[in-house]
């Protein structure tokens, strides 16, 4: 027999009581948690859809990850410390192995990052899943879109066109050699740099997560901020498995890295005064940060290549209903 909405989420959706600011969670009609004096709520909220945000085929333990971590890193972008979650979570039908593998994830990956799910929904219908985060924030270090100021100097953490890339290998054929499956896990686990962004926060005003592409992403600051930037292309940090992927098809497929999305990285924007912080902090976490461009004065984002060639890019990352 089949199990019902309230019978699946007391089996597969109850979290164990980990945060002591949670004073009633999951199994009535609002959760009740507590917010500590001289700090702010940040809140969050994505969707994914079945083929739409993952291929339909994608194992659930890696949709479970996923949900969490894009929310996650929406809050890394503002500097905020995760706190909870709620999940909404449209299911066709039942299937006890599908849910129990897809909860297992989503409880263990909750768990790392400290976030507690505290409610949320079930419901029949093609298959989404809706995260809200809740984070809390040191109200002098929130890190904004419109703070940008010509003179900064943009950085971005990790690499970027990883995922990018594990989507078109995913679109044409399962994974070939470990550099297609590295980069296909990129597209399916993100990790969110949720340590990078609350220790920065101190020594930076501005910042994005990368999730429709560093060219849309990056644009949205300058428009918030009312600037321009300048993008030196052979700074952005690659991983060397896409070198050794792009190596095999004779180059690298720069429309992707700048505008395919899915990175989850950090795009900081920082004075130069803050320089010297920003590498202490990326030290002591060893995550790499890498300076890219400068904020300028003008309104255009600009991308020069290794030859001088300025380049404005058509396409300004994803978006829905284009």
């Amino acid at each position: 027999m089949a199990l019902g909405e309230f019978d699946l989420i007391q089996k597969y959706f109850l979290s164990s009581g980990y945060r002591n600011d949670v004073s009633l969670g999951v199994g009535d009609d609002c959760a009740i948690v507590s917010i500590p004096e001289g700090r702010q709520l940040a809140v969050t909220t994505d969707t994914l859809v079945d083929g739409v945000h993952f291929p339909s085929n994608t194992a659930p333990r890696d949709i479970a990850h996923k949900a969490i971590a894009v929310n996650l890193s929406d809050l890394a972008s503002m500097g905020a410390e995760p706190a909870w979650l709620t999940l909404a979570l449209s299911l066709p039908r039942v299937n006890e192995d599908w849910i129990k593998a897809f909860s297992d994830e989503f409880k263990a990956t909750a768990e790392k990052y400290k976030a507690q799910l505290i409610g949320g929904d079930t419901t029949r219908g093609p298959l989404s899943i809706t995260v809200q985060a809740m984070g809390l924030v040191d109200p002098e270090h929130i890190m904004r879109r419109d703070r940008a100021r010509p003179g900064d100097v943009i950085y971005v953490s990790g690499t970027l066109g990883d995922a990018a890339t594990g989507l078109s290998i995913l679109q044409r054929r399962q994974a070939a050699d470990d550099n297609e499956a590295w980069l296909i896990d990129r597209l399916n686990r993100p990790d969110p740099r949720v340590e990078l962004g609350v220790m920065v926060a101190e020594h930076c005003k501005c910042a994005i997560d990368i999730s429709d592409g560093l060219a849309a992403d990056l644009g949205h600051i300058l428009a918030a901020s009312h600037c321009g930037a300048t993008v030196f292309k052979d700074r952005i940090p690659l991983s060397h498995q896409l070198v050794e992927y792009s190596i095999s098809r004779d180059e690298v497929d720069w429309e992707r890295v700048l505008s395919g999305g899915d990175d989850y990285e950090l795009c900081l924007v920082v004075s130069p005064d803050n320089e010297s912080n920003l590498m202490k902090v990326s030290s002591e976490i060893s995550l790499p940060l890498t300076r890219i461009g400068v904020i300028e004065e003008h309104g255009l984002l600009t991308f020069i290549d290794e030859t001088g060639v300025q380049t404005l890019l058509d396409h300004h990352g994803y978006e829905h209903f284009r």
